[in-house]
């Protein structure tokens, strides 16, 4: 690895370091649920995703494990 690459390198891990410096405004991941595909949005601050569970609960085990992912 060269100087530039190690220096900058270095300076990736100062920022994940200090997490406060990051704001994550919108995401879409899509996830392989246990029975079907789905995708999981974040945008301004609130989760979705289009499985069953979360029209009616508002939370779903997909959201919740990316939560704790990106905790």
């Amino acid at each position: 690895m060269d100087n530039g690459m190690i220096r900058k390198y270095e300076k990736a891990k100062m920022y994940a370091e200090e997490r406060q410096r990051i704001v994550i405004r919108s995401m879409e991941v899509d996830f392989d649920g246990l029975n079907n595909p789905h995708t999981v949005k974040y945008e301004d601050g609130k989760w979705q995703c289009d499985c069953d569970f979360f029209q009616t609960r508002g939370r779903c085990s997909h959201t919740m494990a990316l939560e704790l992912i990106l905790d």
